[in-house]
């Protein structure tokens, strides 16, 4: 499973949000907690239908031929509601990555 996969299926099991807090209780901008306040953000700005479609991806492990059958949609259509949102949560974790880095550095000078 890669970062993506993981995080989106911690955040849509409803697990990051008390994994966030147990690593971190002082409500600080850790990596961690960026990646929750930013994957809210994201998610809270897609449709039901849209969040359906990544659940049957990242949590269910469907396959995109998998999905537009269930939904009897073409492939491209499932991909087109889905990438802008993956493209996004690897954005987040990217970030949240390069920000723990540099927290690192500046801690060991």
């Amino acid at each position: 499973m890669n970062k993506t996969e993981f995080n989106i299926r911690l955040y849509l099991s409803g697990v990051m949000e008390p994994w966030t807090d147990r690593i971190d209780s002082t409500g600080k901008e850790t990596p961690q907690r960026f990646i929750l306040n930013a994957m809210t953000e994201l998610f809270d700005s897609l449709s039901d239908d849209d969040i359906e479609l990544i659940r049957l991806r990242y949590v269910e492990r469907l396959t995109l031929s998998e999905v537009a059958s269930r939904y009897l949609l073409n492939e491209c259509t499932i991909r087109n509601h889905t990438n802008p949102t993956i493209k996004q949560v690897k954005k987040i974790i990217k970030q949240a990555t390069e920000q723990a880095q540099h927290a690192r550095e500046v801690a060991s000078i």
